[in-house]
């Protein structure tokens, strides 16, 4: 089985079950222990369990990953449309700019979950399967969190921008403060890869470029670290100005 079509762990596998849109989809695996706690509490929600020992399991998924008993193996989930999360324009949405690495993207979509965004859009070609180790770290969010493969993140932006959304580029370099950036207006927050940034044209595309200030002096933060922080600080300068 390919990492990509399966989920494992059971706060990921139980958000997986309870969605509806995999209803009648793939082959849930379980140790006998997750097996009886799936039927007796009815969290298989209608999949037929295949009782497995846990030494199986471990060979299904990568190396060193946690199954914690149970094992998915799924069908990708059908996309939304970007008009979908984005009207009413209102809130936040999370754009993620060719980041990659699968535990950032799942902390992004945690968060984005946590702090209320309507979804979260990334680029189609380079973007992580949502299963795997994305949907470890995501804990189960990205089974709750809409989210947009799109072809063209600039057009994207374009459209959102149509549709009563300003985007703001997140940037190291950038002169304004996220603070001073920020309003009651629907926001997308523009997030790129920790080593490039966000590309020139989809800087081009947001409103503003802003950045997170470090008084410390060293830029110790994450992507996933600092998309926390900008979600917090948007989402409350909606209700300060709201």
């Amino acid at each position: 089985m390919e990492p990509d079509n399966l989920i494992w762990g059971r706060h990921p596998v139980l958000a997986a079950l309870a969605n509806p849109a995999r209803k009648g989809m793939g082959r849930l695996l379980a140790t006998q222990e997750r097996a009886e706690e799936l039927a007796s509490g009815g969290l298989n929600h209608g999949h037929q369990i295949e009782v497995m020992d846990g030494p199986t399991l471990a060979r299904m998924v990568p190396p060193g990953a946690v199954h914690q008993g149970l094992v998915f193996k799924v069908a990708p989930l059908e996309g939304v449309t970007l008009e979908e999360i984005a009207e009413p324009a209102e809130g936040v949405i999370v754009m993620l700019d060719q980041i990659t690495d699968p535990q950032n993207v799942g902390a992004v979509f945690r968060s984005a979950l946590a702090f209320g965004a309507k979804g979260i859009v990334v680029q189609d070609r380079h973007s992580p399967a949502l299963a795997g180790a994305l949907a470890k770290a995501a804990a189960g969010a990205t089974e709750r969190l809409p989210c947009v493969r799109a072809t063209n993140l600039s057009r994207a932006l374009e459209r959102l921008g149509d549709l009563g959304w300003r985007a703001v580029g997140m940037d190291g370099s950038a002169e304004m403060t996220l603070d001073a950036a920020l309003d009651a207006r629907p926001t997308v927050i523009v997030m790129g890869s920790e080593g490039d940034g966000i590309r020139r044209l989809v800087a081009e595309h947001c409103e503003v470029l802003a950045k997170i200030p470090m008084p410390g002096g060293f830029e110790s933060l994450n992507v996933s670290n600092a998309a926390a922080i900008a979600l917090y600080e948007a989402t409350r300068a909606q209700k300060r100005h709201g």
